[in-house]
């Protein structure tokens, strides 16, 4: 059974579709029913399109073919780039304001992103400490956001992280590029307006981004918060702008005089951010 525990299957497990997969699991190995599982493709990826869902099997993750590829943040022009630029640039944005977005050019082929991605970033704050939120997202030729339904909000991103800056230790032998893995073992507080360097992980996901579509990444202080109308469930007390229920605001945990200066994103020619996102061809 540990050798099954492999088999993955990216997408609404909450879903009709993922209740029956979880299902066919634990008839085969709790059960003994024989349903055919042992010849259950290791990976199932429910592919996200702007307009439908495409299931298709794999044999691994992240994807054996994936094409690592960085897109360098231009921090004058706000621009996503697949060359770095040779100029020293600085730019900040409030904690709590609605921080900076960074935007593709309006993709000339069709490109799938599936998998884990990661941003490199070189930072420094006004306080002692900084959280970073990172959205990955894709805008329509028209300005409109693509979002999807998540486990529970209908306004999700296609993409998140979160790093403290104080939690930005890494432990080298468990970190991978496209998968920065923090200690979280010691505090590591700010200078203020001193640079330091951050890895943040983007959870995994999976889009096929149209023709004249853009890709984005927002840097933020806050949570994402959808520009639409929120949602209500009846057993939730808080509108949900994008985030669902999981939300970081307990004063107690990101007091304003700490959480809620300035950050200052730098790059040079020797430091330059980058997204690196998987490409898969």
């Amino acid at each position: 059974m540990a050798g099954s525990a492999r088999r993955i299957a990216l997408g609404a497990l909450l879903h009709d579709y993922g209740v029956k997969l979880q299902k066919r699991f634990f008839d085969y190995f709790l059960k003994g029913i024989d349903n055919g599982w042992d010849q259950q493709p290791h990976v199932q990826l429910q592919v996200r399109h702007v307009d439908k869902f495409v299931q298709r099997h794999e044999t691994e993750w992240p994807l054996a073919r994936t094409r690592w590829t960085r897109y360098y943040l231009d921090l004058a022009e706000r621009m996503l780039l697949t060359e770095p630029r040779n100029a020293s640039d600085r730019v900040e944005y409030e904690a709590n304001g609605r921080g900076l977005t960074f935007y593709t050019p309006p993709l000339k082929r069709e490109i799938e992103i599936t998998g884990p991605s990661a941003l490199k970033l070189f930072i420094s704050s006004s306080t002692s400490d900084a959280d970073i939120f990172a959205v990955l997202r894709v805008f329509a030729p028209d300005g409109r956001e693509v979002v999807f339904q998540g486990a529970l909000d209908p306004h999700t991103p296609v993409g998140q992280g979160w790093l403290r800056a104080s939690h930005r230790k890494l432990d080298p032998e468990r970190s991978l590029p496209h998968r920065p893995y923090h200690t979280h073992d010691e505090l590591q507080p700010l200078t203020p307006d001193e640079r330091v360097e951050l890895d943040i992980e983007i959870w995994p996901t999976c889009i096929v981004v149209p023709v004249g579509y853009r890709i984005a990444l927002t840097i933020r202080g806050k949570d994402y918060e959808y520009d639409g109308p929120g949602a209500t469930l009846s057993n939730m007390k808080n509108v949900m702008r994008g985030c669902g229920p999981f939300v970081h605001d307990d004063p107690a945990d990101r007091p304003a005089e700490i959480f809620g200066g300035t950050v200052r994103l730098h790059g040079d020619t020797a430091q330059q951010p980058y997204l690196l996102l998987p490409i898969i061809p």
